[in-house]
């Protein structure tokens, strides 16, 4: 919407008001008018509430830019003095008063923010973990988080409680409203810290150190000793490439480990029975007793994989199956360090290889997409929807990625067919975060999807209002009812009272029951989604829920644009079309790219979208069935075995391998014959 990237509406304008009172608030203790600075101190107290609600992106920018909510709170108690010094309604003894308290009140604030800072570096553990039981540490409660959180909103109450006071005294002349307010705002500070205190304490006597818990951790390393270990580091906005491995990790019949070095990582992984270690230190990291390992994967280049690879004893894997489909895309030649490279297909194969970054082919593995053998396949125990149902997901930038003209052009096309049909719409990723020009696309091609949404809705119910009003009504209680099963969801598995260690205290052991109700509501959420809105009703989806995969299985076809998504969804083996960018004809786009091979192409303006639904109403034109086939096993391997069952094999024969590594290692160690010493054979 704006430069500062403020979203909402009313945001804007609680922002542009918070400036203006500001401002207002200086003129106001310049020239002495009391009653403009009560009344612009209460309106700002308003706007501050607001954006800490509504906006808590920009809340955050603004304390980068060293004007948060502190610095914010700061000014308005200096320009409060000097209202009180112009006003001269307290005289010398309330003035001094009224300083003193103010002062007492900014130091309470600091040594707040300082008590704070320090409990929670404290409280940091040296490894913070899932599923493992460290509950021998001792590890205490954090502080109650009405004494942690929210400095902002404590600060705008102690601001109100001042401003409150100042205009009992402008109305009554009488000093000791103003001086009585400031007082009850320093006394709550300080009784905030005083609260803190002992927390402060326990955190210092009772938290176990960095050695105390690597030996707890090297103690459960031991008794498990697990055999592969899923290794990640990376920012929490690409969690997504851990947690695509999670699920067949953990259906790996061995034990198994999770290990990220990101604390932000722990609070963005997804329910999970694996043991999981969060180890933040390279120095903490080669403490620890790994060597039990026999198989180390990592599913991201990154330059702290450098702190695992050293470890002699492992066979260290490249999981690199993601975006076999564009051939055009880099190999980077940093994968030529791990013993091995595991692909999805065939074109994952040759495109390392041609690459030629010292890759060896016989270090190839194609172990298929095992996240993909739940997918619903064409033509296999689904009940049709009462309308074909149409996919649109756009992914990366142009007329061919983030929606602009041509994506527009597409929605038209698709809502004004002859033959209806149900669209989604699913920008992935959430469209507007790029260019201008991409969030006003968005926005009408979702006007456009809310208009033909209201004729669907206008046929279906005819001209009776009281009709439309009870359809409306019962929408609004199932979109109620889908917050409620979110939010259970939510609570269930993120406990808001807990911080780091205290979930490694109290997340010992996985709780299967906690799994299965997770799993189980989560299925509930995506049922209740599809079922609260009529089939007949066109859809936006934005964010993460519902399910990429979950899309995929109510489609019957999809339109993107050569990516990842096309090249999951071509493992149901569902017709798909991809839009090609001005300027590159189709014979040039399909060399380009493996998956255009088995599409249906679009170019700008959507030209032949008739052709393409004509296809969809009669699978007996779709002439691409056979090329999908061919194109998915040579992107994603053959159908049998399971992608699951050959990830499997494929550890248990890199872990014997290891095995066999490891025995030849010890037997070079082993002490040389009347040597008084150990000898290493090199």
């Amino acid at each position: 919407m704006n430069r500062l990237g403020i979203e909402n509406p009313r945001g804007l304008v609680a922002f542009a008001a918070l400036t203006g009172c500001l401002v207002t608030l200086a003129v106001a203790a310049l020239t002495g008018a009391g009653g403009f600075f009560a009344a612009a101190g209460l309106v700002g107290c308003g706007c501050e509430l607001l954006l800490h609600r509504t906006e808590p992106g920009l809340m955050a920018r603004l304390g980068r830019l060293h004007m948060g909510a502190t610095s914010r709170f700061e000014i308005r108690c200096v320009l409060l003095l000097l209202l009180l010094g112009r006003l001269h309604v307290t005289g010398p003894i309330g003035l001094a008063a009224a300083m003193t308290l103010v002062l007492c009140l900014l130091a309470g604030q600091a040594l707040h923010a300082a008590l704070i800072t320090l409990i929670r570096r404290r409280r940091a553990l040296a490894v913070a973990a899932r599923n493992i039981d460290l509950r021998r540490l001792d590890i205490s409660d954090r502080p109650p988080r009405r004494l942690t959180e929210w400095p902002g909103q404590r600060m705008l109450v102690y601001e109100l409680s001042a401003l409150l006071g100042l205009t009992a005294s402008l109305m009554t002349g009488d000093a000791r409203w103003v001086v009585a307010a400031l007082t009850l705002a320093a006394g709550s500070c300080l009784i905030t810290v005083v609260a803190l205190v002992p927390y402060l304490v326990r955190a210092i006597r009772r938290l176990p150190g960095a050695a105390q818990v690597l030996a707890e951790v090297d103690a459960w390393l031991i008794h498990r000793r697990p055999r592969t270990v899923l290794y990640f580091s990376g920012p929490r906005d690409r969690a997504d490439q851990l947690t695509r491995w999670l699920g067949p990790v953990a259906a790996l019949p061995t034990p198994s480990l999770v290990i990220v070095r990101e604390r932000e990582l722990l609070e963005a992984l997804e329910p999970t029975p694996l043991p999981v270690l969060c180890v933040p230190s390279a120095a903490h990291l080669s403490q620890l007793d790994l060597g039990g390992v026999r198989v180390a994967l990592y599913p991201a280049n990154t330059g702290r994989n450098i702190h695992l690879l050293r470890i002699p004893t492992m066979q260290h894997v490249f999981l690199a199956p993601g975006g076999d489909g564009d051939e055009a895309a880099a190999v980077d030649p940093y994968s030529k360090v791990y013993d091995q490279v595991w692909v999805a297909g065939e074109a994952g194969r040759r495109r390392h290889v041609q690459a030629a970054v010292g890759v060896e082919d016989a270090d190839i593995v194609e172990i298929g997409r095992p996240q993909l053998d739940g997918l619903r396949v064409a033509g296999t125990g689904h009940t049709p929807a009462p309308l074909p149902t149409v996919l649109y997901a756009p992914t990366g930038d142009g007329a061919a990625g983030e929606p602009g003209t041509a994506g527009e052009s597409i929605v038209r096309a698709l809502l004004d067919s002859e033959r209806p049909l149900r669209l989604l719409y699913r920008p992935q990723p959430p469209t507007g975060h790029r260019t201008p020009e991409a969030r006003a696309a968005h926005r009408r091609i979702v006007a456009l999807i809310d208009a033909a949404n209201e004729r669907r809705t206008a046929d279906a119910l005819g001209e009776a209002p009281e009709d439309a009003e009870a359809q409306r009504t019962e929408d609004a209680r199932r979109r109620a009812e889908l917050a409620k099963r979110i939010a259970a969801l939510d609570a269930r598995l993120r406990r808001a009272d807990a911080d780091e260690a205290m979930l490694t205290r109290d997340r010992a052991a996985p709780d299967p029951a906690l799994l299965t109700e997770a799993e189980g509501l989560r299925r509930q959420w995506h049922q209740a989604h599809w079922a609260a809105s009529p089939p007949w009703l066109h859809q936006v989806i934005e964010g993460d829920v519902p399910t990429l995969h979950s899309c995929f299985d109510q489609a019957d076809l999809l339109i993107g644009d050569p990516s990842d998504v096309v090249g999951d969804f071509l493992a149901t083996l569902k017709p798909y079309a991809l839009t090609v960018p001005a300027g590159l004809g189709e014979e040039e786009f399909r060399r380009q790219n493996v998956v255009a091979r088995a599409a249906y192409l679009l170019g700008p303006g959507a030209p032949g979208m008739e052709d393409l639904l004509r296809r969809l109403f009669d699978p007996c034109l779709d002439e691409l069935r056979t090329a999908r086939h061919e194109v998915k096993e040579f992107l994603l391997g053959p159908t049998t075995p399971p992608s699951i069952q050959r990830f499997t094999d494929a550890v248990d024969a890199l872990a014997e391998k290891g095995e066999t590594v490891v025995r030849l290692r010890d037997l070079h160690t082993a002490p040389t014959p009347g040597a008084g010493r150990w000898s290493v054979i090199r």
